[in-house]
């Protein structure tokens, strides 16, 4: 009897557990929005090891990233817009059978027109949407053209200095007047450690913001801040989220969690179950 009892416990607990799954994403879903991760996130394993945390994670959506190794039985090969065919095809069988869309790649960026070209053909080949970069400005015009012959998005992104993009009002104003397959690449973590509001830098890259990478800073202004669960720092992702749907931004949430590297899934899990929650409070605004 006591294990009939357990047993059905269990059975209810997963049951309730997916319901709440399914009705967490179908507020997300609602709102237009994708929550994946960046592949960086787990850079000390292999794609197939990080596919396998995200599938413990309930997400669907990966930013794949230049450099990590593929799996255990690929040798040196990584994922790569210079990787063989047969390293390619390996990437597209992983994703197939963890269940796991890529919509996005980067920070990477091309050296010439030729690498560029590698780029957006590697990111077309997985059916990816958005490559995120911080080109050289002088490479804008070309890339804007490889972004409508491809059809793909660009998404700047936005490290600390010394890179030339890390203030929004620079990304806006180079970004004037060209396609709308270019936009930002929100990396709110790196404005908290920049010292700059993710409000404020939302507000100026308002209609331009294709995607983000999503922290929340245990200290502001400090470049050698780290993340920690969000909700609990001050990145104020609640404002973010509440402010992306006034802009009525449809897009791509990655997450980007640079600590405990070895063991975040715990709290990404709780950074998640925050995510979450406003979600669905912002469903019933």
């Amino acid at each position: 009897m006591k294990k009939a009892i357990a047993t059905f416990c269990f059975i209810l607990t997963l049951a309730l557990s997916f319901h709440s799954l399914k009705a967490q994403n179908a507020a997300v879903e609602e709102l237009g929005w994708k929550i994946g991760s960046q592949a960086y996130t787990f850079r000390l394993f292999t794609l197939e090891e990080a596919l396998g945390k995200l599938n413990t994670l309930g997400l669907k959506y990966v930013e794949l990233y230049p450099g990590q190794k593929v799996d255990a039985g690929s040798g040196d090969a990584t994922v790569s817009h210079n990787a063989s065919p047969e390293t390619i095809q390996k990437i597209k069988q992983l994703l197939k059978s963890k269940g796991v869309q890529p919509v996005c790649y980067g920070v990477v960026s091309g050296g010439d027109e030729a690498e560029w070209r590698k780029i957006f053909e590697f990111a077309k080949e997985l059916g990816i949407e958005i490559i995120t970069s911080e080109p050289a400005f002088n490479q804008l015009d070309m890339v804007e053209k490889l972004c409508e012959e491809f059809k793909i998005k660009l998404a700047i992104h936005n490290h600390p200095l010394p890179s030339g993009y890390w203030h929004p009002q620079i990304i806006a104003t180079l970004l004037k007047d060209r396609s709308p397959l270019m936009g930002a690449c929100a990396d709110i973590g790196h404005w908290v450690r920049s010292g700059l509001d993710p409000i404020e830098s939302l507000h100026l890259l308002e209609g331009r913001v294709i995607s983000f990478h999503i922290k929340d800073m245990n200290k502001f202004g400090v470049r050698e801040a780290h993340d920690v669960p969000w909700g609990t720092g001050y990145s104020n992702i609640s404002a973010v989220m509440h402010e992306m749907k006034r802009q009525n931004f449809k897009g791509v949430y990655s997450i980007e969690y640079e600590h405990n590297w070895e063991n975040n899934v715990p709290e990404i899990q709780e950074s998640l179950e925050y995510f979450y929650r406003v979600a669905e409070a912002l469903t019933t605004e």
